[in-house]
C-alpha cells in the first residue's frame, strides 16, 4: 500500500492507524501548497481532487477521505481491535466518533487556515469550536481512550486535529482531561513513530 500524506495534516491519522495496525505502508509526501510530490509529480495526476490522505492498495484500487481509510486499515488487522466488529454497538460508538470530528471539529478548523477567511468570522469559530472541546472533556472523563480502555481509529483522528488548536489561537491548555488524553496518545509508540516519520517529533 502507498499513503500519500502531508506532514501534520489530517493524514496523520491514517499514518497512525497503519502503524498502529502493523501494516506494511509506504509513506509518500504530497505538498498541499504546491501538490506536488517531492520528485515534482503533480499529485492531481495521483488524486484529481488534489488533498490528502490518498490511498492506494496493492490492486491499484484507491481510496479517499481520512474516516474511511483509517476503516479500512483497522479491518486488515481485527486483531489489533483499532475498530470493533461489524455490527456491534461498540463499532458504531467508534463511527459516530469519527463522524463527530469530521464534522464538528475537523471541517470547522478550516476557516482559520484560510488567509483569505475574514477576520471577524475566526473568532466565531474558535468559539464554536471551544464549545465542541469542551463537550468532549466532559466524555474523557474516567477514560484513557474516546471508547475506554481501547485505542481506537477515532483516538488517532482526535490527535490529529487538536493538535492544529495551538496553530489557530484555540486555547485548549485548560481542558485536563483533554491534555491528559493528548499526553497519553501521543506517548504510544505508533504515534511517536508517526510524528518522527512526518518531521514532527525530534529525537
Amino acid at each position: 500500500m502507498k499513503l500519500y500524506f502531508s506532514p501534520g495534516a489530517c493524514s496523520l491519522s491514517p499514518h497512525i492507524v497503519a502503524l498502529e495496525a502493523g501494516l506494511p505502508c509506504e509513506t509518500i509526501k504530497a505538498s498541499t501548497k504546491t501538490h506536488q510530490l517531492d520528485d515534482g509529480t503533480d499529485f492531481y495526476r495521483i488524486n484529481p481532487l488534489g488533498y490528502v490522505p490518498f490511498l492506494v492498495l496493492d490492486d491499484g484500487q484507491t481510496l479517499r477521505e481520512g474516516p474511511v481509510i483509517v476503516q479500512y486499515l483497522a479491518d486488515q488487522a481485527p486483531e489489533k481491535k483499532l475498530l470493533p466488529a461489524v455490527g456491534s454497538m461498540e463499532r458504531y460508538r467508534v463511527l459516530e466518533w469519527l463522524n463527530f470530528i469530521g464534522t464538528e471539529l475537523h471541517k470547522s478548523f478550516g476557516p482559520l487556515f484560510k488567509p483569505d477567511t475574514p477576520q471577524d468570522y475566526k473568532p466565531i469559530t474558535i468559539k464554536a469550536l471551544r464549545g465542541r472541546y469542551e463537550w468532549v472533556e466532559q466524555q474523557l472523563a474516567g477514560k484513557d481512550y474516546l471508547m475506554g480502555s481501547q485505542f481506537t481509529v477515532a483516538d488517532a483522528y482526535l490527535f490529529t486535529v487538536s493538535n492544529w488548536a495551538k496553530h489557530v489561537g484555540l486555547d485548549l491548555s485548560d481542558l485536563p482531561q483533554l491534555q491528559a488524553y493528548l499526553a497519553r496518545v501521543g506517548s504510544r509508540p505508533a504515534v511517536q513513530a508517526a510524528l518522527r516519520a512526518e518531521g514532527l517529533l525530534k529525537d
